[in-house]
Parts: structure tokens; C-alpha cells; sequence
């Protein structure tokens, strides 16, 4: 396991987040990255990687989004799952969406949101996959990445089936409020999850796996306030 956190200066961050459309830690943040270098990882992240190689994460120009973020190394390890974690959060309950777009990988083509990331070895992450046409959410615990079933499926269900074109822009989302953790992908609601493995509060951020490169943009963290919560 390698982690490589990328300095940033107090006074640069502050800066940037007002360039790229981030509101004050504490209330919503939207991270667009269209303020940030290209050809740069992104300010304000810390790149990990759970198992494998060091990942690539930078700052593209894509033709149908502009600024883009990028994971965009094509390590085939098995159990490799590069992750970019935003310094700027930490908390327990919260909805995180992101634009995704699957663009490579033999292996996999997946994009995930990880949320209550203590370390690259212990977060809950649900991710999409293009290659395998379904959304799955998972904890990994002490570097071993374990899916989680559905509410109410039966015992040998993998999250749920549903199409996730390759070269296209989609929206995943997860809704985290004490130990129920609800999923969308595109605005349809496909399932919820219930497990009380991580129930401090934790970093959120992006994860791919294996071979897959994939394109993300507009990170949208929103953190329940004590009066939501229930």
C-alpha cells in the first residue's frame, strides 16, 4: 500500500476552492475542476492506492466537459483500487455524487465513490462498472474488499444489474446516513445497505480498479446537518 499525499499550501487551497466553485467546508461543496492545472494532479486531493502500483491521477481537457479529473494508469493487478481522496471533508453522514466516464480497460471499467475513509485499507466504496453492466456497493476492511447485499435481496445477490455505457457521461450517487447507505445511479434509486463496520466520520473521494481509466467531474459533497439526521 503506498499513499502520497500532494502539498498544498493553506492560502492556495482557499483560492482555488473559491476559483472552482467550492463552498466552506461544512456546507455544500461542488468541485468542478475547471480552475485546476491540466496535466497536474488535483490540489486538495491525497492519491492512494488500496494493493498494487501507484496510481495517475490528473487534470484532463475533456471534448464533451472541459476540465476533467482522470485516473489514468492501466495497471492490471488484480485487487489494485487507485483512489483520490479530498482533504477538504470529514464526516459521517453525507450524500456524494459525481459525473463519471467509463473510457478504458480490459480488466475493468469502474468508477466508485469511497466515504468514511480512515486509510487506504479501511472505507466503504460504491462503484459502476461498464464492463460488468451493475453497480455494487463494498467496505474494505483491513485491505479485503467485501460486497455488501441489498436490503431485503437474497444472500447470494451482487448489488444490481443495470446498464453503464462506455464513452458516456453518468451520474452515481450514495446517500450515507448512520449505517443505511442509499444508492442511485442517473437519478433512479437502485437499493440500500445497511452495516455498522465504519461508523466514525472519514474523507470521501473517487476509486477506480485494476486497468480501468475513467474520466470524473463535478463532485458534489453535501454533509447532513445534526438536525436532518434520524
Amino acid at each position: 500500500m503506498r499513499h502520497a499525499r500532494i502539498p498544498v499550501p493553506i492560502v492556495a487551497v482557499v483560492v482555488v476552492a473559491a476559483a472552482a466553485g467550492r463552498s466552506v467546508m461544512g456546507a455544500n461543496t461542488t468541485i468542478d475542476f475547471e480552475s485546476f492545472q491540466t496535466g497536474e494532479p488535483p490540489p486538495g486531493f491525497s492519491i492512494a492506492v488500496t494493493g498494487g502500483a501507484a496510481a495517475t491521477w490528473v487534470v484532463q481537457d475533456d471534448p464533451t466537459a472541459h476540465h476533467v479529473l482522470a485516473q489514468t494508469s492501466s495497471d492490471r493487478t488484480s485487487g489494485r483500487f487507485p483512489l483520490c481522496i479530498y482533504d477538504g471533508f470529514s464526516g459521517g453522514d453525507v450524500t456524494v455524487s459525481v459525473r463519471f466516464k467509463a473510457i478504458a480497460g480490459t480488466v475493468d471499467q469502474a468508477a466508485g465513490i469511497v466515504w468514511r475513509y480512515q486509510d487506504a485499507d479501511n472505507y466503504y466504496i460504491v462503484r459502476a462498472n461498464a464492463l460488468e453492466d451493475n453497480v455494487v456497493l463494498y467496505k474494505v476492511e483491513k485491505g479485503k474488499r467485501t460486497d455488501l447485499k441489498p436490503v431485503g435481496s437474497w444472500p447470494l445477490a451482487y448489488g444490481k444489474k443495470v446498464k453503464v455505457p462506455t464513452g458516456q457521461w453518468h451520474t452515481l450517487q450514495v446517500v450515507a446516513r448512520g449505517p443505511r447507505f442509499g444508492v442511485s445511479l442517473n437519478g433512479e434509486h437502485l437499493f440500500d445497505v445497511e452495516d455498522g463496520t465504519f461508523v466514525a466520520p472519514g474523507k470521501v473521494g473517487l476509486w477506480t480498479k485494476t486497468d480501468s481509466v475513467t474520466a470524473f467531474d463535478d463532485l458534489r459533497i453535501d454533509p447532513v446537518a445534526p438536525a436532518q439526521q434520524k
